[in-house]
């Protein structure tokens, strides 16, 4: 079980502007890092979420072995009704799904701003599209996790590491795949996963 499940946000003015629509407020930091149970990783093909207010959103999912740094992907989902008067408490509420399959994150580092991250929702409509370039580097934001938190990202630790903006805003989406692809190679990391609503009862 990995020891925390995070998220590090890097603010664009596209993202922000998505998230202010949903009447999110915008980060305190850069990158702001916020510590998610173990108990809610799941690589798992169906995921149960509370009500219809969900959505997903593609990362990288970095994991340290013994050792090794790992690179996956993986989708940061969230309740976006929660989101919008604590985004901390919304990314505690939804799972945050992994892919199963990793890279060692020193076999691609020296062409890292080269990969692509997508997103597509049922029958392949593309949602999200974007370079990791557009996000802070891997051990950048480890090397600020550390400095941060005052203890090293050790073996077990797993963080998911930001995320590009929506093609057409944030929506709800109930069949959903993620993609890390790596264009020199044309290797791919994929993961796809659908949601389960629960009803909302009093």
């Amino acid at each position: 079980n990995p020891e925390i499940t995070g998220q590090a946000h890097q603010s664009t003015v596209l993202r922000s502007l998505q998230l202010a629509a949903l009447g999110v407020a915008p980060p305190s930091d850069v990158p702001l890092f916020y510590r998610v149970g173990h108990e809610t990783l799941s690589t798992a093909p169906v995921i149960d979420v509370l009500g219809s207010q969900t959505s997903g959103e593609v990362e990288p999912v970095l994991l340290r072995t013994q050792s090794d740094l790992l690179v996956g992907v993986g989708s940061d989902h969230t309740d976006r009704e929660s989101e919008a008067y604590s985004v901390a408490l919304s990314k505690q509420v939804c799972p945050k799904v992994s892919g199963r399959t990793f890279w060692r994150f020193a076999d691609v580092a020296d062409r890292w701003d080269e990969m692509v991250l997508r997103f597509f929702t049922a029958e392949r409509t593309p949602y999200q599209e974007g370079l990791a370039a557009s996000l802070l580097n891997p051990l950048d934001l480890v090397a600020r996790w550390e400095q941060r938190e005052g203890r090293v990202f050790g073996p077990g630790s797993l963080m998911f590491c930001g995320t590009v903006p929506t093609l057409n805003g944030i929506v709800r989406t109930e069949s959903l795949t993620v993609e890390l692809s790596d264009p020199r190679t044309g290797s791919v990391l994929s993961h796809q996963y659908s949601i389960r609503e629960l009803p909302v009862v009093a």
